[in-house]
């Protein structure tokens, strides 16, 4: 193929993905996977609450959408929920190919974000398969049972490590992110009477819970890589876990679990007024 010819289908490509980009379907799934994972973050802080008062609760991903599975209409509300989170996944990944603006720095760190959030809303989608099937996988399990398997590698405690330390600085970047305000960006406000202050307050006291709640996720990733155990390492519910273990961890995860409601409730009026 002549250098024409490529420059012609690279064209092509970027058209179509441009179509599909903002295509109006695409973007009504898209809607449908932030109101699905706001859900899910409503029931996973609900959980995160139930462990700090009954310690007894299954606080991780599957148990929250095992929980969505029980509502009425659940069965239903699964499917269309992994659809939305598919659908929002590769639009993730269609903006993330087409991003050209700005230095090449910045350029791919928000690429990177982009694929990043993707893959968490890709296995978000995975898990609503699995429960949808009639088999979800415990969350937690799964994640000892990667972190052993990282171990087994040549340098795994190297790599298990740099894992932590990935999931940490997601978890600051969050944080700053709910700190800063800086989520505003992502929305358009409507002018409605109070609802400025009321998606501020959700979205910084959601965006901080779940920037706590990956630090400690992620820190037990670290600990997992230098202790040489991956039982340390257990996703969100081992964060949980960990919290109820510190002083007032009583209230620590109360006031997470409320953090990571207030996050679902910001999530779904994001279905709403999110900016494509």
């Amino acid at each position: 193929m002549t250098p024409n010819g490529t420059a012609d289908a690279g064209d092509k490509v970027r058209d179509a993905a441009e179509t599909a980009r903002d295509s109006t379907v695409l973007h009504v799934l898209a809607r449908i996977g932030f109101a699905a994972s706001g859900l899910v973050q409503v029931f996973l802080g609900a959980l995160a609450i139930q462990l700090g008062i009954n310690h007894f609760a299954d606080a991780d991903q599957s148990g929250a959408m095992e929980q969505l599975g029980q509502l009425p209409g659940g069965f239903v509300l699964l499917w269309v929920s992994m659809i939305g989170l598919v659908s929002l996944a590769v639009w993730l990944l269609i903006e993330a190919a087409l991003m050209r603006a700005g230095t090449p720095a910045k350029l791919w760190a928000r690429r990177l974000q982009n694929v990043g959030k993707a893959i968490a809303y890709a296995a978000l989608a995975l898990t609503a398969l699995a429960v949808v099937q009639g088999h979800p996988s415990d969350a937690s399990s799964s994640t000892r049972t990667l972190s052993g398997q990282i171990l087994a590698l040549p340098g795994g405690a190297v790599l298990l490590v740099l894992v932590g330390l990935a999931v940490i600085g997601i978890g600051v970047f969050l944080f700053i992110k709910g700190v800063r305000r800086r989520f505003l960006r992502d929305i358009d406000i409507p002018d409605l009477p109070g609802a400025r202050p009321a998606l501020t307050v959700l979205g910084i006291a959601g965006y901080v819970a779940k920037g706590f709640v990956l630090g400690v996720a992620g820190t037990l990733f670290v600990v997992a890589a230098i202790t040489v155990r991956p039982d340390e390492a257990s996703g969100l519910y081992g964060a949980f876990e960990s919290l109820s273990t510190l002083p007032l961890g009583v209230a620590l995860l109360i006031a997470t679990g409320a953090g990571l409601i207030a996050s679902g409730v910001y999530n779904i009026l994001r279905a709403w007024v999110a900016r494509f």
